[in-house]
C-alpha cells in the first residue's frame, strides 16, 4: 500500500488551461516538424496515426483536447529514423527515447521530446529519465498469419505489454492483486526482458504480412492488428498549419480504429492526460 500512496498521492495533478493546451500543440508540431524534416533528408516513410490521424480528418488538425501526437513508421522504417536520429536530430533542442537508449525506459516505442520542457505523467513522477514534452513515434511490426501462430503473438505482446508497464503499475495499480502480481513482474532484470522483446522483434521481421501493429500497445476489441496498405498507401492530409502523410483509406483505418469516428465523445470523456508538472519554456 505504501508504494501506491507514494507515488499516487503525495502529487497532486496539475490542470492544464486551455492556453497552456494550445503551448503544448505548437510545441509537438515542432516536433513534427523536426520528424517531417529528418525523414525528408533521409527517404524515410511515416505516417500519421491513431488520435492524430483521426484530428487531421475530423478536425484539420488536433482534436481539440488532445494533448499527444502519433506519428507510425513500419518496423525497417522507424529503425531507420532512429539511427538517423543520432545524427540528423538537432540535439540542443530535442532528443528522442527509446528502450534500447534511454536507461530506466519503460516503453515499447519511442518519443521524441523538447528540450527545457517538462510534462510529468501523474505517477510517473519516480520514472528515471527526462519527461519533456513529447510525441509518440510508434513502430509497427508484423502479425502472423496462421489463426493459432496469430493468438500466441497477440498474448505475447499482452505479456510485455504488462511487464514494461510494472514498474508503473506496482505503485500505482489500485487493486491489490494486480499490483502484487506487477511487483512479482519487476523481480526480471531489465536486461533479460529487453534482449527476449528484441528477439521477440527479430522473429517478427522474418515475413511480410498483411496485419502489423505496435507490439505493446493495446489494439481495439476482437482486432489482432491493422492493414499494411495502411502505412504504405499514402496521402497528405492538412493538419493545423502542416500538410502530413496518412492512410489513403481513411476511412478503413479509422473504423477499424475508433468506429464511429466523425462522432464527437460525451464532453466529460473529453479529457488530457493528468499531469503533476508542466513547463512550456527554458527557464
Amino acid at each position: 500500500m505504501e508504494d501506491f500512496m507514494n507515488a499516487s498521492e503525495s502529487k497532486q495533478q496539475y490542470h492544464i488551461s486551455e492556453e497552456e493546451l494550445k503551448q503544448i500543440q505548437l510545441i509537438q508540431q515542432d516536433l513534427i516538424g523536426e520528424v517531417a524534416r529528418i525523414c525528408k533528408k533521409c527517404g524515410i516513410h511515416f505516417n500519421m496515426v491513431g488520435g492524430t490521424m483521426l484530428g487531421a480528418i475530423r478536425h484539420k488538425g488536433y482534436i481539440p483536447w488532445d494533448d499527444d501526437a502519433d506519428i507510425g513508421f513500419l518496423r525497417t522504417e522507424y529503425e531507420k529514423f532512429r539511427e538517423a536520429c543520432k545524427t540528423e536530430l538537432n540535439h540542443e533542442k530535442y532528443y528522442m527515447q527509446d528502450l534500447r537508449d534511454t536507461e530506466g525506459y519503460r516503453w515499447g516505442y519511442g518519443k521524441l521530446r523538447r528540450r527545457g520542457t517538462a510534462f510529468i505523467r501523474l505517477g510517473q513522477e519516480f520514472m528515471p529519465y527526462e519527461q519533456g514534452i513529447s510525441i509518440d513515434l510508434m513502430p509497427f511490426d508484423n502479425v502472423p498469419d496462421g489463426f493459432l501462430e496469430r493468438r500466441i503473438h497477440f498474448f505475447r505482446c499482452f505479456l510485455y505489454r504488462k511487464f514494461f508497464w510494472s514498474e508503473v503499475g506496482s505503485r500505482t495499480e489500485k487493486k491489490v492483486w494486480m499490483r502484487m502480481a506487477y511487483k512479482i513482474m519487476r523481480l526480471i532484470p531489465m536486461g533479460i526482458l529487453l534482449k527476449s522483446y528484441q528477439q521477440f522483434i527479430d522473429a517478427g521481421q522474418k515475413k511480410k504480412t498483411r496485419l502489423v501493429r505496435i507490439l505493446t500497445f493495446p489494439t481495439p476489441k476482437g482486432i489482432y492488428g491493422y492493414e499494411r496498405k495502411w502505412y504504405t498507401q499514402l496521402k497528405k492530409y492538412p493538419f493545423s498549419e502542416m500538410c502530413l502523410p496518412g492512410a489513403r483509406d481513411y476511412d478503413g483505418y479509422l473504423q477499424v480504429k475508433y468506429k464511429n469516428y466523425m462522432e464527437l465523445p460525451p464532453v466529460e470523456k473529453r479529457k488530457v492526460h493528468p499531469v503533476s508538472e508542466l513547463k512550456l519554456t527554458e527557464e
